[in-house]
């Protein structure tokens, strides 16, 4: 063990160390902190049988488990604890915790810390995976060692050894993650604002401050990008402490990165044409300017383009399955926002079909109700949020009876049949719920493998 991550975790002996939560982010972390000789307590709401013998092999290593529905009632008397993402952190049991001496903090939190390199980190409401991706495989291409983590890629904390400060870090961060931070990378960037999450945080304006985090920590020496076709995101312009690069699709932007006659423009010089572009929608486009805007400086023109041009996207988003009976069908499960689907739709240019509905997270559909009906030719739904799409779009002004059908589904199985039996040579089929999943899956991932594997089986 090199001496970053062998002295920070030196500083924890001796202490009482709990972890919240036994998931991806985590796991790495409490096998560290055994590996270091460190005692760690692990509380986690799941039972001892959903972890597959984890929980037995990490006891034996001198782990201690407290598991199930009063996980969070044996946290007092601790002294450090690392909370899991999207667990709030004024929760009554950790707050009194922390009334009592304990030191909140977070796996991402410890890395943001130790990271000898320059970071990019990258949130918003819509965009970030795609974001993310994008700036990381620009960077590799350019020939930089790159590693990526947050809410994709692996927990780097662990990893903080095999950095080096001529690499280079790019991270996905969630208003979950950054609810806490008290450090911002050198680079951030900030893709859209819009209501989300309003099932965990209390309102927008605290959605907002969380989100405001990846940035407020930053020095003269710091770059934050910004969509300027935003209104909350343009805001934040004022109050940034380093250099601000604006981005948009809508008007030209000094010093900034825009579109003029199909051409992206990056600080007065061309960088692509939106023909180089693969990845279809606006969406995308606008992606790619806010990582043209981040990179900007570390990755040659032309390596902007040929990666352009080759990219074809990430998983469960707005991704091809399969063409079947003349039809194509899409899985866009990562839209769990009415502002993600509204995106989606806007990609195609013709009316489509639409799969839409899934778990309440508490947020407005009336702007969604417009988009259905500009874009949709047959609405199929299903979940808890039907009810609410249904009534946006019955509501939306120009709405016709028909135009577009709106269809009841039990489950997503009979929506990708009732979207079989609706669709002619030529349609598209998109999976895009404008919802969260977790009334009926476990994340979006397996909805989108769900409905993958559903489409695959179709057969004449």
């Amino acid at each position: 063990m090199n001496s970053v991550l062998k002295e920070y975790f030196e500083s924890l002996k001796g202490k009482r160390v709990t972890v919240i939560g036994l998931g991806v982010s985590n796991k790495p972390l409490v096998e560290g902190l055994l590996d270091a000789g460190v005692p760690v307590t692990v509380c986690d709401k799941r039972r001892r049988e959903a972890f597959n013998g984890l929980v037995e092999t990490l006891e034996r290593r001198g782990m201690t488990a407290v598991l199930g529905p009063d996980y969070l009632e044996h946290l007092e008397g601790a002294d450090v604890i690392f909370r899991t993402p999207g667990l709030r952190p004024d929760l009554p049991q950790i707050a009194r915790a922390v009334a009592k001496g304990a030191r909140l903090t977070s796996e991402m939190e410890a890395f943001l810390d130790l990271c000898p390199c320059r970071i990019i980190a990258v949130t918003g409401s819509d965009g970030k995976t795609t974001t993310t991706t994008i700036i990381a495989g620009l960077l590799k291409a350019a020939g930089y060692r790159t590693f990526v983590g947050g809410n994709i890629g692996h927990p780097l904390l662990c990893r903080v050894d095999d950095i080096r400060p001529d690499d280079m870090v790019v991270l996905e961060l969630s208003s979950f993650q950054l609810m806490t931070v008290r450090q911002s990378p050198s680079i951030a960037v900030v893709t859209n604002l819009a209501p989300n999450h309003l099932d965990v945080h209390k309102n927008m304006e605290e959605y907002v401050a969380a989100k405001r985090n990846i940035f407020a920590y930053q020095d003269a020496c710091d770059r934050l990008v910004l969509n300027a076709d935003n209104e909350i995101t343009a805001g934040f312009a004022k109050q940034a402490r380093g250099s601000v690069t604006l981005f948009s699709r809508k008007k030209a932007v000094e010093g900034g990165v825009y579109l003029r006659d199909r051409t992206v423009i990056c600080g007065g010089r061309p960088v692509l044409t939106t023909d180089d572009i693969l990845l279809p929608g606006l969406h995308n486009l606008e992606n790619y300017m806010a990582a043209i805007a981040a990179v900007d400086g570390l990755v040659p023109d032309e390596v902007t383009r040929d990666f352009a041009r080759t990219f074809s996207g990430v998983e469960h988003r707005i991704e091809l399955v399969r063409e079947f009976n003349g039809v194509k069908y899409y899985n866009d499960s990562i839209a769990s926002s009415p502002s993600r689907t509204a995106a989606g739709l806007r990609s195609f240019d013709q009316k489509v079909i639409l799969i839409a509905g899934g778990y309440d997270k508490h947020i407005p559909y009336d702007g969604l109700g417009p988009e259905i009906i500009e874009h949709v030719k047959e609405l199929l739904l299903t979940g808890d949020t039907a009810e609410k799409i249904k009534a946006a779009t019955l509501a939306a002004p120009g709405y016709k009876e028909g135009g577009p059908g709106i269809h009841d589904c039990a489950d997503l199985g009979q929506a990708v049949e009732q979207a079989r039996a609706l669709a002619k040579p030529g349609d598209v089929v998109i999976l895009s719920p404008a919802s969260a999943s977790f009334d009926r899956f476990k994340n979006f991932e397996e909805r989108g493998k769900a409905f993958k594997d559903l489409v695959n089986a179709l057969s004449k």
